[in-house]
């Protein structure tokens, strides 16, 4: 039997004019990954909130926080909204940012990508840099607009891998190339992070949770894309979904009944 990973999803407005309404959304790629990159079950849980978390993560094996169109809300870092074009997401804010200290907190083994990766700094108490490409000495971190979608996810620029990393273990050695599609970005650290990777301009682009008793890592960009033909992107999710079988077999073992512990 495959481990059960609990996939983060969006709140959006669909449609057009007076037909706009409310969908949940889960990128394909996001369930691809983990079903064939990491050997585990994806699912959703549409209407769960913070209140539910500790009786839901009793029945998980892991939690992938996504990436995703829209911002983490400002308001979580103490800043005002600077954009207020871009799109945000607040339904997503009161479920992620609680549910990633539970991961913490229950060893739940747990991936950040993207946004992921940014609500895990925010999450710990870290701040956010809401256009990267506006602040002094930083590059632009976007996909090209009007790229086709292959050429949005190819490689775009380096990173650093720092030694003695679990990244440096996957990559098998201390620089890759990576795709980037973002334009927010780590300004603060948050102290119990450690950063793995940086890119050239010296933004974060990977980090370890320092106090996680599991799984529970992050990077910017986006291993999920076509996972299976990036030995990199694919090592990441088979190390997460290694640790997701052992945290399966941890919980069957706490959950059978006791003549069969005994047999």
């Amino acid at each position: 039997m495959h481990p059960w990973v609990w996939v983060t999803h969006d709140h959006r407005q669909l449609g057009h004019g007076e037909h706009r309404s409310p969908f949940t959304v889960l990128g394909d790629k996001y369930a691809t990954a983990i079903k064939q990159g990491a050997q585990a079950e994806p699912f959703t849980l549409p209407t769960a909130n913070a209140s539910h978390i500790p009786a839901l993560l009793a029945h998980c094996d892991g939690v992938l926080f996504t990436g995703s169109p829209s911002n983490v809300h400002p308001s979580h870092f103490q800043q005002e909204v600077l954009r207020p074009e871009l799109p945000l997401d607040p339904q997503r804010d009161a479920l992620t940012l609680p549910l990633i200290r539970a991961c913490i907190a229950e060893g739940v083994p747990m991936l950040g990508i993207c946004r992921g990766f940014q609500e895990i700094n925010v999450a710990l108490g870290g701040s956010l840099h809401q256009q990267v490409q506006e602040v002094a000495g930083m590059q632009d971190h976007r996909e090209p607009a009007e790229a086709s979608y292959a050429d949005q996810y190819a490689p775009r620029h380096p990173i650093r891998i720092l030694p003695n990393t679990a990244l440096a273990e996957w990559a098998g050695g201390d620089t890759a190339m990576v795709n980037s599609l973002h334009g927010q970005g780590i300004d603060r650290l948050a102290d119990d992070l450690a950063p793995m990777a940086l890119a050239p301009d010296g933004l974060v682009e990977a980090v370890q949770v320092r106090s996680a008793k599991a799984f529970a890592y992050a990077v910017q960009w986006h291993p999920e894309w076509r996972c299976q033909e990036h030995p990199l992107y694919l090592a990441i999710f088979k190390a997460f979904g290694q640790a997701c079988r052992q945290r399966q077999a941890e919980r069957l073992a706490m959950t059978q009944p006791a003549s069969h512990a005994l047999a």
